[in-house]
């Protein structure tokens, strides 16, 4: 695990509570981090020669990917750029969810 201040996974952690995507959306990455695996997953989703180590910095960099997602999603749609790709999104969120899980692990239970 990495050796990142408790307070930077805290907050990265309170800022994933402010997230609201549509319930389907939602259900199906929850669905399909049982199937994630973190050593392929990962690196293909943020499109890295390797997989970075566990923690708040990968959390971030797929939060600010899911962002762009969810931009695409709302944008008009007489607005012409890259197409929102609905896989796409729940690949991000399913990765996001699966790391967010994995760091939560190391805060302890806070009153």
């Amino acid at each position: 695990m990495s050796c990142e201040p408790i307070e930077s996974i805290v907050t990265v952690l309170e800022s994933l509570k402010t997230i609201k995507r549509p319930p389907l959306l939602m259900r199906t990455a929850r669905h399909g981090t049982q199937e994630y695996n973190r050593a392929t997953d990962l690196r293909r989703i943020l499109r890295l020669p390797a997989t970075p180590p566990p923690g708040a910095g990968t959390v971030r960099l797929l939060i600010e990917l899911e962002d762009l997602q969810e931009s695409l999603r709302t944008r008009p749609p007489h607005e012409i750029g890259n197409p929102w790709r609905p896989a796409r999104h729940v690949e991000v969120l399913i990765a996001l969810i699966a790391e967010a899980r994995l760091m939560a692990q190391v805060v302890p239970s806070l009153p």
